[in-house]
């Protein structure tokens, strides 16, 4: 893997957003621990009739689809050798690792006797035939692979730091006379992580082809699966969502998704680093995205059409409402994204890109929550606590990401032709990283 495409993002470390995500993931914390010594119904309004709540909908259905960056733009990269994105990639899997970890940890929240999930790991307790156990098999499985795709970049970190923050913190103790602290010793264990990191990142190079292999199987299992999990429910789905193409339609969703997220994460990261506009790259992926949509929307109609539902998605009730909102934040997104010149402007890309991720995500709300009803007597609406411990989960995510992306070399690396002494489309000049100015252009304002 050609390191070399990849750079470690400058700047302060404890920015004012660190300590509002910091805050967020306390609290959300807090109230997971809460909910571990007083129960679920401490915190949730959950029941039997509503046996998951916003933390399964959002966190584990919905959540797993926002985190499938990396798998979207794995199989531009390596199933059609497509190199042209591989600057993408590694920030791809960063998100997906977080996006994939923290739904696993949310089913151990949302476990009504977790202390009973050691009985997973037991193979004389699996139950084969199960599709839940299938989804949970593979984001366990698939969580460890995209940790060790992203293991890489730790390496390089490791192997190539000047640890600056760890000497900086050795003499600062040091000057208070707090314990003690020999640098010749501080430079010995560093030397000795370099040698040890640079002994293994080559060993696993060669052997991460076959871990992006999983990479790329094991999404493919279980977000299909994802949808396979309510084919059961009949009497319980709305009609306009119980449908025999659920499997495939949450394939598909999941995959438009990926590179909606990953336009998103872009140009945001773009945005505050203050970093040029991926245009070019993201261009692609946006001349990919419409047309999986209207895929999508022609097996729905099709279904709608074949089932006699056609009727039902326009009563305009409630179920109708949501409905017709998901097909027109997709429907919507994926038009702008027809015209090639929108195409390349970051401000069109941030919002047809948004559309679609809302869409996708409510359409998966709508099959897991929204449209599920159990039956006379039974009511949810998630409490604030479940709220706040889903605003701290993906808090978690961010923070981890702003931490990472400074200190392992994860975005793309920022070429500017020295001949020329032109930037690039959409540059503007990062503060403190020793770049050219950028120019009064800037692509965020371009139409």
């Amino acid at each position: 893997m050609p390191h070399n495409e990849f750079q470690k993002q400058s700047g302060r470390i404890f920015t004012p957003s660190f300590f509002v995500l910091l805050t967020f993931s306390v609290i959300g914390l807090a109230l997971i621990g809460v909910r571990f010594f007083m129960g679920l119904g401490a915190v949730s309004n959950m029941s039997d009739g509503y046996p998951w709540g916003i933390w399964i909908t959002y966190d584990v259905a919905t959540g797993t689809a926002i985190a499938c960056g990396g798998y979207a733009v794995a199989i531009l990269v390596y199933i059609r050798h497509n190199m042209h994105y591989h600057p993408l990639i590694r920030s791809c899997v960063l998100t997906s690792m977080f996006g994939y970890g923290l739904a696993g940890f949310s089913v151990m929240v949302d476990l009504g006797r977790p202390w009973n999930s050691y009985n997973f790991f037991l193979p004389s307790k699996w139950q084969v035939n199960s599709v839940m156990f299938e989804v949970a098999l593979c984001v366990m499985a698939y969580s460890t692979v995209l940790i060790i795709e992203f293991l890489p970049a730790i390496l390089v970190s490791l192997e190539t730091s000047e640890w600056k923050r760890l000497r900086a913190v050795t003499d600062w103790l040091n000057a208070r006379k707090v314990g003690r602290h020999d640098p010749a010793k501080l430079r010995h264990r560093i030397q000795h992580v370099r040698a040890w990191a640079g002994w293994l990142r080559p060993r696993l190079d060669k052997a991460l082809i076959f871990f992006i292999v999983l990479g790329i199987t094991l999404p493919t299992m279980h977000q299909s699966s994802l949808g396979s999990m309510l084919l059961i429910a009949a009497t319980k789905l709305h009609p306009l969502w119980h449908t025999a193409f659920l499997p495939l339609l949450f394939l598909i969703n999941c995959i438009y998704i990926g590179y909606a997220i990953a336009i998103l994460e872009s140009i945001i990261s773009s945005h505050g680093f203050k970093r040029p506009f991926e245009v070019k790259e993201l261009s692609g992926l946006a001349s990919i995205m419409p047309w999986l949509a209207v895929i999508w929307m022609t097996v729905v109609a099709g279904d709608l059409v074949y089932r006699g539902q056609v009727t039902a998605a326009f009563r305009f009730d409630f179920y109708s409402c949501f409905f017709l909102a998901e097909v027109g934040l997709l429907g919507t997104g994926s038009f702008i994204l027809f015209n090639a010149r929108r195409r390349t402007s970051p401000r069109w890309l941030f919002v047809s890109a948004l559309l679609i991720v809302l869409g996708g995500a409510l359409y998966r709300f709508n099959v897991y929550l929204i449209g599920f009803n159990p039956g006379q007597g039974w009511l949810y609406f998630p409490s604030l606590a479940e709220l706040l411990i889903t605003v701290g989960i993906v808090a978690i995510e961010l923070l981890g990401y702003q931490l990472l992306v400074k200190f392992c070399p994860v975005l793309p690396k920022i070429n500017i032709p020295a001949a020329s002494g032109k930037p690039l489309p959409g540059h503007r000049e990062p503060r403190g990283t020793g770049l050219p100015p950028a120019g009064p252009a800037s692509a965020w304002k371009s139409a």
